[in-house]
């Protein structure tokens, strides 16, 4: 699947961390590039737009990123969810992809990480 033709949710409540993750993604081609500030907000977009790749923080306001998880995969369980945080203890990593996300990303944000999980999930490795 082209990259240009991808639907991207990017939600943290950090507005440079979104606008990051954004020049990172937009550094590649040119998807649809949907944002959010907070947990509740990420699950009414994925439920409207339905993205085919969701990048989500862990601690936000409203809602976390691990109870965001939990009510997407409710929703859909093909959702392909990447979890980029800073808090990298092996319980929030182990909540995170216990339910449901596809991969986990260290911040500060490696721009290479970003990319190879972009081109596996569409074929071009």
């Amino acid at each position: 699947m082209p990259i240009d033709n991808l639907k991207i949710l990017v939600c943290d409540d950090s507005i440079l961390a979104r606008k990051q993750m954004k020049d990172i993604i937009n550094s590649i081609g040119s998807p649809t590039i949907l944002e959010a500030s907070n947990g509740q907000q990420a699950i009414d977009m994925y439920k409207e737009h339905k993205p085919d790749l969701t990048f989500l923080d862990i601690v936000m306001p409203v809602k976390d990123g691990n109870a965001a998880i939990t009510e997407i995969m409710e929703f859909d369980s093909n959702a392909t969810i990447f979890v980029a945080s800073s808090v990298g203890t092996q319980s929030e990593l182990k909540k995170a992809l216990t339910a449901g996300a596809s991969d986990f990303i260290q911040k500060p944000i490696d721009k290479n990480q970003v990319i190879n999980l972009i081109n596996k999930h569409i074929g071009r490795d």
